[in-house]
């Protein structure tokens, strides 16, 4: 039975604050975990404390003093009966001064220093001694302003005797999970402990418990804790993947003369292998009656469009339409460029069309637009978050296509199913950042995956400096050279304007120095050299003017936010530089290089960095910077980006839908992920109820997220 929520009105501040931490039942006390621990179960006499140590003391106080000189601070003379310490605080109420006085008995913990004053503890924690010494260790939370450390453990206590923590998972599955196999002569007894027990010794672990274990997380306890959570994450996704297998999607099945296959001859190059097996998977799914959900991940250049293209071929063949999403309209229109030059010809003999929507189109195009989307004349819908738009209804929506899916959430994907009332459209999303194995194993589970893993033939190397920026003026020496050749270059900023709290060189005082720095120099048909601005904040109209400009290499040098990080190609365009290239993620580094060597030409993409004050890059920074010179390898930069910045970078907006792991690490317990995929489906198949009630337990509501 579910636990009565309070009335919002009646909760206390700290209940106010446990509900704003998400801790609503009492399983999620139970399952909010300590983020390291206090040992009160010992006293250690000052006489054998060593500085540095992090202890517990009990004594007397001798003496309580303000001091006033400089910093005003309270100081307060301990003596244990082996020795004397200072307990020194700078910040201290009146009540606190009353309570510490002379001859009350209390203990303090903290770490010994010596100071000023003799042996000192700094700000220390303190209590009065009374009862006796705790028998486990004192756990510390994560918390929030208004929520005491000892309100939350009492919660917690209430919480461990009300959750119900039965057993879920067989002891057949425990059996079989990697790090908790038992020694022999405790496997009758007690074969892999329980839930219960495993929380108790993360809450409240005995004074001998290796401290290292369980901060590291390397203890049984908390292997029972990731299992647990990774089996429910995949239980969740093999649930909904087995509910979307019982809806209804339009059968698509393709034509050996139809649509894709007049595409395909049409096209002035020839598709990879690799083009044409992720075709066939796609064109499998959609001649189903049950919705595709399928991920089309592939490196930068590798083709996803012209993919993308055919199997909106196949859906307008079967008398469907397809809408494709794009998260800028930058990218919406390069795609729109494309896909009409390849099947607007096509599409005209049979009356149709490919249609544009987006935010900024005016009321007359927008109303024609609208009208054939109604009409089912436009078999292609290309746009932004426009295509979802209340106003739009499609006549038959068979196939929804996103970009760039880790832009868009939950809401966008179920706006998109919802087009069509009496069946759901097949759904493919685009990714250019390939997707690291574990993640595609754990939060990309639900979905299939089709991989792109080799570029077009004509794809010129592309070469990554690292450069300091004391090497500036040779750079833009460089950049000269290029331009007076004819070629085109990208310099992207992270700033539009300055920033007080950031020093990063931002993209409109960036221009006016490339423009005084090219200032009489002229390309090869004697024009002087131009210099472009692009960035969000730009009129619509602006925008593309600027694009256009640089397309028709009008523009010789670029300068743009990351605006251009995804779906912009100008195969002139030899030269990519990223200023304050520190401050990217790799993956972003890496969409940005790609923007370069699109034709035949070698191109060099720089990555200008600016050290911090120590005269020295981030460990984290260094990293990113020296995998991308080190690989352009996209699946080796996934892998490199997941173990830096964790799997936040890969999902994007899809966070909003389905909730990060809190306890397992991708990086880590990749082989308790993989017993967690093996028996998910089979706890679905043999105990549906014990796995539902395991899913509610670790996911609650969130659950349904992963049914988008």
């Amino acid at each position: 039975m579910a636990e009565p929520a309070p009335r919002p009105s009646a909760l206390s501040g700290p209940q106010k604050a446990l509900r704003k931490l998400g801790l609503l039942r009492a399983i999620d006390l139970a399952l909010h975990l300590p983020l390291r621990y206090e040992d009160q179960t010992r006293i250690t006499p000052l006489a054998q404390a060593q500085p540095g140590q992090a202890l517990q003391i009990e004594g007397t106080v001798c003496s309580t003093e303000v001091r006033s000189g400089g910093r005003r601070q309270l100081q307060v003379l301990l003596d244990d009966g082996s020795g004397r310490c200072t307990l020194l605080f700078f910040h201290f109420s009146g009540a606190q001064q009353k309570a510490l006085a002379p001859g009350v008995r209390i203990r303090a913990r903290g770490e010994l220093r010596s100071g000023l004053f003799g042996p000192t503890l700094l700000h220390p924690q303190w209590q009065r001694a009374e009862g006796e010494l705790p028998q486990t260790l004192t756990p510390v939370y994560p918390a929030s302003a208004g929520l005491p450390q000892a309100y939350l453990r009492r919660a917690v206590v209430g919480a461990l005797e009300r959750a119900d923590l039965s057993e879920t998972v067989p002891a057949l599955a425990w059996a079989d999970c990697p790090g908790l196999q038992p020694e022999p002569e405790r496997l009758a007894a007690a074969p892999q402990g329980s839930l219960r027990a495993a929380l108790h010794c993360l809450h409240q672990p005995p004074p001998g418990v290796a401290l290292d274990s369980l901060e590291q997380r390397t203890h049984p306890a908390w292997v029972r804790l990731k299992a647990e959570e990774l089996l429910a994450q995949q239980l969740a996704q093999w649930q909904a993947r087995r509910e979307r297998m019982l809806r209804l999607a339009p059968a698509l099945p393709p034509r050996p003369e139809g649509l894709a296959a007049q595409l395909q001859a049409a096209l002035p190059f020839a598709l990879t292998a690799a083009q044409v097996r992720v075709g066939a998977e796609i064109a499998a799914d959609l001649a189903r009656s049950t919705p595709m959900h399928r991920l089309l991940q592939g490196d930068v250049g590798s083709g996803k469009t012209v993919v993308a293209a055919l199997a909106a071929a196949h859906a307008i063949d079967a008398g469907w339409q397809c809408a494709l999403m794009a998260p800028t309209e930058i990218l919406a229109e390069q795609h729109f460029g494309k896909l009409v030059g390849w099947l607007a010809p096509l599409l005209a003999p049979q009356g149709l069309c490919v249609a544009w929507l987006t935010g900024s189109q005016g009321k007359a195009e927008r109303a024609a637009m609208l009208e054939a989307v109604q009409r089912g004349t436009a078999a292609l819908v290309v746009g932004t978050h426009a295509v979802i738009g209340e106003q739009v209804r499609f006549a038959r929506l068979g196939l929804a296509l996103i970009d760039e899916q880790h832009r868009f959430g939950v809401a966008q994907r179920l706006a998109l199913r919802e087009k069509n009332a009496d069946c759901e459209p097949h759904l493919l999303m685009m990714s250019a950042t390939p997707i690291p194995r574990t993640l595609a194993m754990s939060h990309f589970a639900d979905l299939d995956v089709s991989t792109l893993d080799e570029l077009p033939p004509g794809r010129s190397p592309i070469l990554t400096k690292l450069l300091g920026a004391h090497r500036r003026d040779e750079l833009l020496e460089r950049l000269r050279a290029q331009l007076v050749q004819g070629r085109q270059a990208y310099w992207v900023c992270p700033l539009i304007e300055e920033s007080e709290a950031l020093d990063l060189r931002n993209a409109q005082a960036t221009a006016a120095e490339l423009e005084a720095a090219l200032a009489g120099s002229k390309g090869p048909d004697g024009a002087p050299l131009q210099v472009g601005l692009l960035h969000a904040r730009l009129p619509v109209a602006e925008k593309k003017a600027v694009m256009a400009r640089f397309c028709a290499g009008q523009i010789g040098v670029l300068v743009s936010t990351t605006v251009i990080e995804v779906g912009v190609d100008v195969p002139n365009a030899t030269l990519m530089v990223i200023e304050h290239a520190e401050r990217f993620g790799l993956s972003q580094l890496h969409q940005l290089r790609g923007r370069v060597g699109r034709g035949a030409a070698a191109s060099v993409c720089v990555l200008l960095y600016a050290p911090g004050e120590n005269g020295r890059l981030s460990e984290t920074a260094l990293l990113r910077l020296r995998a991308l010179a080190e690989t352009h390898d996209g699946f080796e930069i996934a892998r490199r980006d997941l173990e830096i910045r964790g799997p936040g970078e890969f999902l994007g907006a899809r966070q909003s839908g389905l909730p990060l792991l809190r306890f397992a690490d991708l990086a880590h317990d990749a082989p308790l992920l993989e017993w967690a995929r093996t028996w998910a489906p089979r706890l679905l198949a043999e105990q549906p109820q014990a796995a539902q009630a395991h899913i509610e337990r670790w996911l609650g509501a969130k659950s349904d997220f992963h049914k988008a």
